[in-house]
């Protein structure tokens, strides 16, 4: 296909060029509606742009087929049969992938139980039951990885009426799982894999980075652009290849979820990433993983500051590494990550992307350069002057591993959205979790619904809220008190 082509990007352009109007949605028609103080802090481009993608940019039944043509183009760029564009993120696409694998009563689904919240929201929706994988642990930092081919094996062997199974990699902190070897153990069983790779939208563009999920064998694959690569906030696409899940099923699943008035800005955005990798994104990436490397070099200078990299590979761990995520343990200061991302935010102006009980991650991308990189190390140098200074956080009760993985006693639909009641933290050991808790970043869920909370885990999130742990999604965010099945 020739990729030099941008359909709709170009449909964009020539819309603006005939000079065309509608009586139809969106109300603030292109910015003549907007308050000025607003234009005043957004510009006019992004109301100009802000266009209906049926009967609007394309015609009522979308004859031009600009939006199919883009999916096309993307499918053939990176080697997919199909690719589906959403503009509500991977957390729309990934849920789609699990409804057509598993929707209805399937077997349930292997789920590996270092997912996204966003995976437990599909849990949730859907009613599959999921069947958990356990991922790879390291004991002595505290950080999961993805599961091993014989996790998943053994998961496989535990429940063989599963659906399919799905597994997230790369993980937030770019530790990546053998995917090829994962797919051939659910191939032997005739059973798809689904592959949340929402920070791998670069893989496929570079050989240097870890291998992208089409090529390893998965049979959908989900990417967030907007994250590792140039789309917009909430620009995703989901990819398939084979016969082990059904486009049309797909598609339609997607339909179900998907809003009915798409961002034209986001769409395009997508296109116009695809181009640009397909045309520059080697070279790009080339100099985003040069200039990694040169970060990590500099950060390794700084006393008490791990830059973690092969301490991430091998036993226990992940069989590779996108290098261009750059996590730093900040362990040795006797500081928190927490504490560090509030001081870069508050003295620097730098916001990272990860903080936790004792890490932060810089995640990198082909936009930053050489000037970028030397603020992130000139602040992480100030930050070690002043963390001699810093209050010694609050000590953060970590569970053992056995002790992290709850049991599950009931589907996360029914104790979702069945009767619950609140309780006290100190009568919540025992009772069954109506709600998910995610410390938030990363985003993946210390409790689901349906599972059977311990003393270790109220602990943990207890003490990690003293400590500065963000809770977004419980009723309750100080974790003084737990939704529980009633």
């Amino acid at each position: 296909m020739d990729q030099s082509q941008a359909p709709l990007l170009d449909a964009l352009r020539d819309y603006h060029a005939s000079d065309r109007y509608g009586f139809t949605p969106p109300g603030h028609r292109q910015g003549a509606g907007a308050d000025p103080r607003v234009l005043a802090v957004l510009g006019r481009e992004p109301f100009r742009n802000d266009v209906l993608a049926s009967n609007g940019l394309d015609d009522r039944k979308s004859r031009n087929k600009f939006l199919s043509r883009a999916e096309d183009l993307m499918a053939d760029a990176v080697g997919a049969d199909t690719a589906f564009f959403s503009t509500c993120g991977s957390s729309l696409s990934v849920k789609a992938a699990m409804l057509a694998v598993a929707g209805g009563d399937r077997g349930g689904l292997l789920v590996t139980r270092d997912s996204h919240k966003s995976i437990v929201a599909g849990l949730i929706f859907s009613g599959v039951q999921p069947r958990w994988i356990t991922p790879q642990w390291d004991r002595e930092r505290h950080f999961s990885h993805p599961p091993s081919p014989e996790q998943v094996e053994d998961a496989w062997q535990r429940h063989p009426d599963a659906a399919g199974a799905l597994i997230v990699s790369p993980s937030p902190y770019g530790t990546c799982a053998d995917i090829g070897a994962i797919a051939d153990i659910c191939h032997k069983r005739n059973k798809p894999l689904i592959v949340d790779e929402a920070w791998g939208a670069h893989l496929p563009f570079h050989e240097d980075l870890p291998t992208w999920a089409m090529d390893a064998g998965a049979d959908v694959c989900v990417v967030s652009v907007h994250k590792m690569g140039a789309g917009f906030e909430q620009g995703s696409v989901f990819h398939l290849q084979g016969d082990l899940v059904d486009p049309v099923r797909l598609s339609a699943c997607a339909d179900l979820l998907m809003t009915t008035s798409p961002n034209v800005m986001v769409y395009a955005a997508l296109d116009g990433w695809r181009r640009q990798m397909v045309e520059h994104g080697h070279e790009l990436l080339t100099a985003e993983i040069d200039l990694a490397t040169y970060l990590r070099e500099r950060l390794g200078d700084i006393p008490d500051l791990q830059v973690l990299e092969d301490e991430l590979l091998g036993e226990e761990a992940s069989c590779d590494l996108d290098t261009t995520q750059v996590l730093m343990d900040l362990s040795a200061t006797g500081t928190s990550g927490y504490q560090a991302a509030d001081w870069l935010r508050e003295h620097c102006e730098l916001d990272l992307g990860m903080s936790d009980h004792r890490r932060i991650l810089a995640t990198m991308s082909f936009a930053d350069n050489k000037q970028t990189a030397d603020r992130l190390v000139n602040a992480m140098t100030l930050w070690r002057k002043a963390a001699d200074d810093f209050d010694r956080p609050p000590q953060l009760h970590l569970p053992a591993p056995a002790e992290l993985q709850l049991e599950t006693v009931a589907l996360p639909r029914d104790a979702f959205f069945g009767p619950t009641e609140m309780v006290p933290a100190d009568k919540a050991a025992g009772r069954i979790a109506a709600e998910q808790i995610t410390p938030y970043p990363p985003g993946i869920p210390a409790v689901v619904p349906g599972e059977r909370l311990n003393d270790a885990v109220i602990d943990y999130l207890r003490s990690g809220v003293d400590a500065g742990m963000n809770l977004p999604d419980p009723a309750d965010p100080t974790a003084h008190q737990f939704r529980v099945v009633a």
